[in-house]
């Protein structure tokens, strides 16, 4: 009896020791980020509202509320919820009531009696899975693990939603202040054109001029209704992610007059927390965590499993009870178990390199988008000096042709110039605000405070 207590907790130990602990990647070191400027500040959980405009708060947190993608992804976690609550439960004793009735014809019985009877049955019955060997609790902390790479998900959708939301009004942004500036260049070359057209009226210009002129008024008109259409597919988008129709007459009200601006030094924080904060590193050290249990799942099958039984009622008008213990083992052949164990331990290697990859990509995107940004900010800085000097150009070149001291060519090409230069520091400014979006997008925040999707949130 005491070497089968010995046997059976050597087992048990053994069985204990089957799921590995996890074993953290080799880019966990990460620290400071090379491309960072000195001493930044921690990533705010709402960095949108670093923007400091409140239209663009409220739309984040109209999009995070009734967005139907983020619905979704919330009832899947509601599912994987209740999948480890029902993981859990399978560990404790399952009970079972069963009960009949019937009525006796006396009639066909050799009795003096004519009156019928009723027979009543009723029992209890309980079954335990004593779980010696840990499959029940490594099944349950696989499906914990689980749902937690679940939530893990909903959070990156959320990132996702607010990153996604930010961007589309940005592009309505850009598009309504580009809408303004070739307005303003438009103005500009048709009064320019009048002018020419009225002197060649009186004799003091040729048909190459005006012609000239009229040219690049028509280039820079053709351009103009292309802003009209990216604000309204940035709306419509706005719309979409709050689970508004683009007929719904909230979308179009939706409006922006210039592009939002962010603080010169941005909050970025370290690599350290970006590891923390990321949900797709969260969602593949879960889903690393789930794969080890279920190594500690098909490792128990080697065991024996050991049910308690039994059972307890009134049956044929008797109270019964009975105690049934049942030991299931396969042995000897445990081929297919340690099969599927070869399969856990395989799954659980992927899970891992998963887990890397997904860390080291994180590291390799921000500073990406760092690189990306301060080369972007050199190059709108440049194009401003150079639009600045476009237009003391165009002064002196305007000047010079009112005199007649230069040919009116000399105006047009400068007014090409000057256009040309100004359409680029525009694509340069939306350039750097999609750089900025893109950095916070691989920075991952913006899931903390997110509310619970619900339809009546709109």
């Amino acid at each position: 009896m005491k070497a089968r207590l010995l046997s059976m907790a050597a087992l048990s130990l053994a069985a204990c020791a089957t799921a590995p602990a996890l074993a953290p990647p080799a880019s966990m070191s990460a620290g400071a980020f090379i491309n960072a400027p000195a001493d930044v500040a921690e990533l705010p959980t709402d960095w949108w509202r670093l923007y400091d405009n409140p239209a663009l708060d409220a739309l984040v947190t109209a999009s995070l509320a009734a967005n139907a993608d983020l619905r979704t992804a919330y009832a899947r976690l509601a599912a994987a919820r209740a999948g480890t609550a029902q993981a859990r439960a399978a560990q404790l004793p399952q009970t079972r009531i069963e009960s009949s009735a019937g009525v006796d014809n006396p009639s066909g019985q050799p009795s003096a009696s004519n009156v019928p009877a009723t027979d009543y049955d009723l029992a209890v019955a309980v079954s335990w899975e004593l779980d010696l060997f840990g499959r029940l609790r490594a099944a349950a902390d696989a499906a914990n693990a689980d749902a937690e790479a679940t939530a893990a998900t909903l959070d990156g959708l959320r990132v996702a939603v607010a990153a996604d939301t930010v961007a589309a009004y940005i592009e309505l942004c850009a598009a309504r202040e580009g809408a303004a500036a070739a307005d303003a260049v438009i103005a500009a070359q048709a009064e320019l054109a009048a002018n020419m057209r009225s002197q060649l009226a009186a004799g003091e210009l040729s048909q190459l001029e005006v012609a000239q002129a009229e040219s690049l008024l028509a280039a820079t008109r053709a351009s103009r209704p292309g802003f009209d259409a990216a604000a309204a597919i940035a709306r419509y988008r706005l719309g979409e992610l709050r689970g508004l129709t683009p007929a719904d007459p909230i979308v179009a009200s939706i409006d922006c007059s210039a592009l939002p601006r962010l603080p010169i030094a941005l909050p970025i924080g370290d690599g350290q927390a970006l590891l923390r904060r990321r949900p797709d590193i969260r969602e593949a050290e879960r889903r690393l965590a789930a794969a080890s249990a279920r190594i500690g799942v098909a490792t128990a099958e080697l065991y024996p499993v050991v049910n308690l039984g039994g059972a307890i009622g009134l049956l044929a008008g008797g109270l019964v009870s009975t105690a049934t213990p049942l030991i299931t083992w396969t042995f000897p052949n445990q081929s297919p178990a340690r099969v599927r164990i070869a399969q856990a331990t395989a799954n659980e290697q992927a899970a891992l390199a998963a887990w890397d990859a997904v860390t080291l990509r994180a590291l390799r995107e921000v500073e990406s988008a760092l690189l990306a940004m301060a080369a972007e900010a050199q190059r709108r800085a440049a194009l401003s000096t150079a639009v600045g000097s476009a237009e003391r150009t165009l002064a002196l070149a305007a000047s010079r042709v009112r005199h007649g001291d230069a040919s009116p060519l000399l105006r047009i090409d400068a007014e090409r110039v000057r256009a040309d230069l100004t359409r680029q520091r525009i694509d340069s400014s939306i350039a750097l605000a999609r750089q900025q979006l893109s950095l916070f997008r691989a920075l991952g925040g913006g899931w903390q405070l997110a509310p619970t999707p619900l339809a009546e949130a709109r």
